[in-house]
């Protein structure tokens, strides 16, 4: 029997309101044998987000301890909350021949990187910063103090995005997807 080569990892990051979540879906939903790593992280739940689904939600302590026992793949502080990869399932879903996203702040994808530079990483863009600021208030979850920080932060993050292997622009989530899944599908073929 032949032993299943081991899967690929992959890096999208880009600023709140980009799109990440909607367009990974629309990738998901096209794309098998693929594991989405669920993220850990001390901000409350969203309307409608479900742990162990969207995040697992811990506290500020629970959180801690896992950065202290070497549990953490990355892990970054973002606007006052801790956000971080669980290791173990990406490391056993790897081994299983499934390819792995991880979708990560800035900070979290620099660690990923040094630690696992085979790993793909791609970043996605909003197109302005206009548009961003737009996606953000069209929320209706966060103050305006709140939202000027993600977008003074959104800033400085692209200008990161040529750090990254690839950059896409998410004006349409259709072909911000088509996109992707031609990074993935080079990437995979490229083992």
């Amino acid at each position: 029997m032949r032993k299943r080569k081991p899967g690929k990892l992959f890096i999208v990051s880009g600023p709140s309101g980009s799109g990440k979540s909607t367009v990974l879906r629309e990738v998901f939903a096209r794309r098998t044998r693929m594991f989405f790593s669920v993220s850990a992280t001390t901000r409350g739940p969203r309307e409608g987000e479900k742990d162990g689904v969207d995040y697992y939600f811990v506290t500020k302590e629970e959180f801690e301890k896992m950065i202290e026992g070497g549990l953490l793949l990355e892990h970054a502080q973002y606007v006052g909350n801790y956000y971080g990869t669980p290791k173990a399932p990406v490391e056993e879903k790897l081994r299983e021949g499934n390819d792995v996203v991880l979708d990560i702040e800035v900070q979290g994808a620099e660690q990923v990187k040094r630690k696992a530079p085979e790993a793909v990483s791609i970043f996605l863009l909003p197109p302005s910063l206009e548009e961003l600021e737009r996606r953000l208030r069209g929320r209706g979850t966060e103050s305006d103090e709140k939202i000027r920080s993600r977008l003074e932060r959104a800033a400085s993050e692209m200008k990161l995005a040529p750090n990254y292997d690839y950059n896409v622009v998410n004006d349409n989530v259709e072909e911000a997807a088509d996109e992707i899944l031609r990074i993935m599908r080079r990437a995979t073929h490229r083992r």
